[in-house]
């Protein structure tokens, strides 16, 4: 192979992805349309992994930092600031000049070759349309690409139908509507007013633990819970008999937030409309009823993968989940846990366009069951196939824990909250973006 191998995204399977090329004697380039590595991991630096050190940690970028005499830290469970100053820029920096900031790709094709042709495509190499932060724009010929993008800047709206609600963009654009889970600084912002929470995962669960404890400690504050669900059933999780002990843990504290009257639990409410009315806002469901005008709505119900890029070449996508198509049937929401997902490769993550992969969190579509060390292992299975050691990228190097007892530090201000460390592989933890805020689960 004589052009590169291009991957997009230097977050931490990005980065990866470009370790094991290097250790295969394939050139990378590794283009980020941050401005410094892992920028996705900066934003959301404040929060605190459920992994401790050797959970996060790449093979072949250990071995990459250790021959350029960088070490990552072995004990302790990081910040996201942690991770990306000890692990992730470090390992950027080993990168050198393979890894180009401020370019942002806007497609991917095959030279010569919309998506209608089939006369010559698969010896076409591809081409891979960058802009630059700096307003120029360039083509790259790759032999290969691997999109390790994420999915974080697609969070999914508030509108209960899979589209932003009636007015939603706009109260987004007053800051009135926000897709993270709100820093600590942010949180104390909302003392004193009504904030309403629309959203069911994990993320939705770390607002609430968050907003609970100022109103507690700050009287006139009011959360307002939204689901979308008719019922309760299982939003609180497994509790003391989740094999995931942290998880069970944060869903405790949301619980009982609710059962002491610190969160008022809204069911049934799908968001129809979300209009500004000064100085908040005022969300409507689509049985015409509303909720009490709020400071703040906090929309934490899910994410997308963006596939605008990658309109050019031909995908095999699932209908439902937009992930690899033979990847979907092993990551079903509805079926799986962090235990019972395996280790997905090259197999899984192929598409009719030979030499493109889709790997990290964006394979994994709209399922919200992603395991850092799974992509680990989709990047090591990924680049052998690339390099022709079929042999490997056969061979499956995880082993995750049937129980799913995944480890982690729970909720640090509960210490009878912590669960243990993992079994046999031990699966890692990093915050899983669930619109665009970061929580303490699998990811």
């Amino acid at each position: 192979m004589n052009d590169p191998v291009v991957v997009i995204g230097a977050g931490p399977q990005g980065l990866a992805a470009a370790a094991h090329l290097l250790e295969r004697g394939l050139e990378p380039i590794v283009l980020e349309q941050g401005t410094g590595p892992s920028s996705s991991v900066a934003e959301w630096g404040h929060v605190r992994l459920f992994s401790e050190w050797p959970e996060l940690v790449d093979t072949a970028s250990a071995r990459l930092l250790a021959a350029s005499g960088v070490s990552a830290p072995t004990a302790g469970y990081p910040l996201g600031a942690d991770w990306v100053s000890d692990y992730l820029a470090p390992l950027a920096a080993a990168l050198g000049d393979r890894v180009r900031y401020g370019a942002r790709v806007t497609g991917v094709a095959r030279a010569g070759r919309d998506l209608l042709v089939d006369a010559g495509r698969e010896a076409a190499p591809f081409v891979v349309h960058v802009s630059r932060a700096d307003g120029r724009e360039e083509r790259i010929v790759a032999t290969a690409v691997i999109d390790a993008s994420g999915s974080w800047s697609t969070p999914n709206p508030a509108g209960a139908d899979g589209l932003p609600a009636l007015g939603e963009a706009a109260a987004a654009a007053a800051g009135l509507v926000t897709y993270r889970i709100p820093t600590a600084g942010e949180v104390a912002t909302l003392a004193g007013g009504h904030t309403v929470i629309v959203g069911n995962g994990h993320s939705a669960l770390g607002a609430i633990v968050a907003l609970a404890r100022v109103v507690r400690e700050q009287p006139g504050t009011h959360v307002t819970w939204a689901l979308r669900r008719d019922a309760i059933g299982d939003t609180f999780g497994g509790g003391d008999a989740d094999a995931l002990a942290a998880r069970g843990a944060l869903g405790v504290a949301a619980r009982r937030a609710v059962e002491a009257g610190l969160v008022e639990l809204v069911t049934g409410f799908r968001t129809a409309s979300i209009r500004v009315d000064e100085p908040g806002v005022v969300v409507t469901g689509e049985d015409g009823g509303s909720l009490d005008p709020a400071r703040r709505v906090i929309a934490l119900t899910g994410f997308r993968p963006d596939l605008g890029i990658l309109s050019e070449v031909r995908l095999d996508l699932d209908v439902r989940l937009q992930a690899p198509r033979l990847l979907a049937a092993e990551i079903d929401p509805n079926i799986h846990s962090c235990g019972t997902v395996r280790a997905t490769g090259a197999a899984e993550l192929a598409h009719p366009e030979p030499g493109l992969y889709i790997v990290g969190v964006k394979s994994y579509g709209r399922a919200p069951t992603f395991l850092a060390l799974t992509g680990y292992e989709q990047v090591r299975s990924v680049v052998a196939a690339l390099a022709g050691d079929h042999e490997a990228a056969q061979r499956n190097e995880l082993a995750i824990p049937e129980t799913g007892v995944c480890g982690g530090a729970g909720l640090f201000d509960e210490p009878d909250a912590a669960g243990g460390g993992c079994c046999s592989s031990a699966a890692a933890w990093q915050p899983l973006v669930l619109g665009r805020a970061p929580v303490f689960v699998a990811s």
